[in-house]
C-alpha cells in the first residue's frame, strides 16, 4: 500500500483532496449543515465526492504534461490580455456551439451529431437536476394545511411555488424522464454504428466503446423504470428499480474519472487550443525555409522548441538554425537529402 502510496502525484493528490473537501463543504453549506439533505440519496454523494477526486486527480496530472501544461499558461495569457473581450467572446461562441451543440462532430456526419446531441443534452440537464438535488441546494415542501401548493427551496430560501399537477409541476417531476429518453435514443444510434461501421468493429474494445453506452442505457432504463412503477404500478417494484439504478449510478460515477466519458472535462480545453490557434495566426505565421510558405504561426513553432528541449529532444543545428522551421514538407525534403548525401558519402546511391 505504502509503495503504491509513493507512485502517486504529489500535487495532483493535494489538488483532489482539496476538490473533495470543497465538495463536502458545500453540501453542508448549501442544505443548512445537513438540514435539508436527503438521507436516500448518500450513496449517490459518496460516488459523487470519489468522481470529483478522481477527475481533480487526472485532469491534474494531465495538465502538468509539459505540452498540456504550455497550452494552458498560454490560453490564460490570451485570455487575460488587453483582449480579454474578444478574446472571451470568441471562447464564448466556441463553447456554445461545440460544448453546448456538439456542432464539431457534424461536418462528419448528420446522425452522428444527432446521437452527440441528444448524449450531451440529456447528460447535462441530468446533472444539472440531480446536482443539487444530492448536494441538498434543492428541496420542495408541502406547508401544514396546503396538500396541493409545493414551495421550491433553494439552498434554504424559498425560491417559488406551483401546484401539484400543473405543468410547471410536471416538466419538474419529469425532467429526469425526457433526459432518460434522450440518452436512450442517443446511446441506441452510437451502438448501431458499432455494430455495423467496418472500421469501428475492427479497432473498437469493451472498456472504451461499449462500456460507457452500456452504463448510460442502464442508468436511463432504471430510471424509467423508477418513473413507470410510481405512475402504473402504484411502487409494487420500486425498490427493486431504485437499488438497480443506484448501482447502475455509483458504477457510471465511480468509473467516470478513468473512462472515456473523462474526454468530456479535457473537451473543455478545446477553448484554449482555438484560442492559442486564433491568437497566433494573427500574431504572425512562421515561414518554411524550403518552400517558402506559411505552415504555422510563429508562437507555435517557438512554443514546440522550448517544450521538445523540456523533454530532451533538441533539434538545434550547428549554423543557428533548428529542424522545427521546417514545415512537414520541409522536413520531408531535408530527410531526403541526407539519405541521399549519405548513399553518395558511402560511394553507391543503390542496393
Amino acid at each position: 500500500m505504502f509503495k503504491l502510496f509513493k507512485t502517486l502525484d504529489r500535487l495532483a493528490l493535494i489538488k483532489a483532496t482539496i476538490a473533495a473537501v470543497l465538495t463536502v463543504a458545500v453540501v453542508l453549506l448549501g442544505s443548512r449543515n445537513l438540514q435539508n439533505f436527503d438521507p436516500a440519496l448518500v450513496a449517490y454523494l459518496i460516488g459523487t465526492v470519489f468522481a470529483v477526486f478522481g477527475i481533480a486527480y487526472r485532469y491534474s496530472v494531465w495538465i502538468q504534461r509539459p505540452p498540456t501544461k504550455l497550452y494552458w499558461r498560454r490560453s490564460m495569457q490570451f485570455l487575460f490580455s488587453k483582449d480579454f473581450v474578444p478574446n472571451a467572446l470568441r471562447s464564448f461562441r466556441l463553447f456554445l456551439r461545440n460544448i453546448m451543440l456538439q456542432r464539431f462532430i457534424a461536418h462528419r456526419s448528420r446522425t452522428r451529431w444527432i446521437a452527440h446531441f441528444m448524449l450531451a443534452t440529456g447528460c447535462l440537464i441530468a446533472f444539472a437536476i440531480t446536482i443539487p438535488l444530492t448536494f441538498g441546494w434543492i428541496h420542495f415542501e408541502l406547508r401544514p394545511g396546503d396538500d396541493v401548493t409545493y414551495h421550491a427551496m433553494l439552498f434554504g430560501f424559498e425560491a417559488g411555488t406551483f401546484a401539484l399537477g400543473s405543468p410547471i409541476a410536471f416538466i419538474a417531476f419529469h425532467g429526469l424522464v425526457w433526459c432518460s429518453v434522450l440518452v436512450t435514443i442517443g446511446a441506441v444510434i452510437m451502438m448501431k454504428r458499432r455494430f455495423t461501421d467496418g472500421g469501428l468493429i475492427a479497432t473498437q474494445t469493451f472498456e472504451n466503446d461499449w462500456l460507457p453506452l452500456i452504463l448510460l442505457i442502464a442508468i436511463s432504463v432504471t430510471g424509467l423504470g423508477i418513473s413507470y412503477d410510481y405512475t402504473f404500478l402504484q411502487g409494487k417494484t420500486y425498490q427493486f428499480m431504485a437499488v438497480t439504478h443506484a448501482i447502475t449510478v455509483i458504477l457510471f460515477l465511480v468509473w467516470l474519472p478513468f473512462g472515456k466519458f473523462f474526454h468530456i472535462f479535457q473537451r473543455l480545453a478545446q477553448l484554449g487550443a482555438n484560442l492559442y490557434k486564433h491568437e497566433g495566426k494573427r500574431r504572425g505565421m512562421a515561414q518554411c525555409p524550403h518552400t517558402k510558405k506559411d505552415f504555422a504561426s510563429q508562437i507555435h513553432v517557438d512554443d514546440l522548441k522550448k517544450v521538445t528541449k523540456n523533454l530532451g529532444f533538441d533539434y538545434d543545428k550547428k549554423d543557428g538554425t533548428n529542424h522545427l522551421d521546417l514545415s512537414p514538407e520541409g522536413k520531408r525534403s531535408a530527410l531526403a537529402k541526407a539519405h541521399l548525401k549519405a548513399r553518395k558519402d558511402a560511394g553507391y546511391y543503390f542496393g
